[in-house]
């Protein structure tokens, strides 16, 4: 969370991104500062910020003299988008497996663990942080700095459609699955099925969304 804004606008933010992958708001539907100050029970200085935020990250569009708009993606550019995730993912891991060291294969074990525990738990929305945390680690294990900066960059444009769907049935068992895979692939080494593994794990995010917004 940044230190260079208010606590609420991150949280008001981060509410108002997965309202928008959730359907709450159509596409070009105003998004009213009144109401929602209301709603989250804040002032409208953090909620402009958070607005500001969301057009930022292309999920509003802010309008001189009119206010801010919700902007869903159409669903072609959503499958686009997360096709070059999984390509960035992909990549990630193959060198990661190359590249990865005993500490980082340490940390990846602990960030496994805590999502099992979100798993054990039923927190969705811990097991995301934990999940993000798992991901992070294979970019930074990769050891191209701009790969994964750029990997980063979309996984934060996709951050509410990915945690949307893991709100499915069984997803989260699922997902976890996956990433025991994942781990075990990156402990051995193994760069072509450590490469595969998060293609498909990608896939099947953007696949479990399509059905989940059905």
């Amino acid at each position: 969370m940044s230190l260079n804004r208010p606590a609420t606008a991150d949280l008001i933010y981060e509410r108002l991104e997965g309202l928008i992958a959730d359907g709450r708001f159509s596409d070009g539907e105003r998004l009213d500062e009144v109401r929602l100050a209301a709603e989250f029970g804040v002032s409208r200085t953090p909620l402009r910020e958070a607005l500001r935020l969301l057009a930022t990250s292309g999920l509003a569009e802010f309008i001189p003299n009119r206010g801010t708009f919700a902007r869903q993606p159409d669903f072609t550019r959503l499958v686009e988008m997360f096709e070059v995730m999984a390509e960035l993912e992909a990549w990630c891991a193959k060198l990661a497996a190359q590249r990865i060291t005993p500490a980082q294969i340490l940390l990846l074990r602990k960030a496994a663990l805590q999502c099992e525990k979100a798993l054990g738990a039923k927190d969705f929305h811990r097991y995301y942080d934990e999940n993000a945390t798992f991901h992070d680690i294979i970019y930074t294990a990769s050891g191209n700095g701009f790969l994964a900066e750029e990997t980063r960059s979309m996984q934060r444009r996709l951050r509410p459609f990915r945690q949307a769907q893991l709100f499915a049935m069984d997803r989260l068992e699922r997902s976890m699955a996956e990433h025991r895979q994942i781990l075990t692939a990156l402990e051995n080494h193994d760069g072509p099925t450590a490469e595969t593994l998060l293609r498909e794990h990608i896939r099947i995010q953007s696949a479990t969304y399509q059905e989940v917004r059905g």
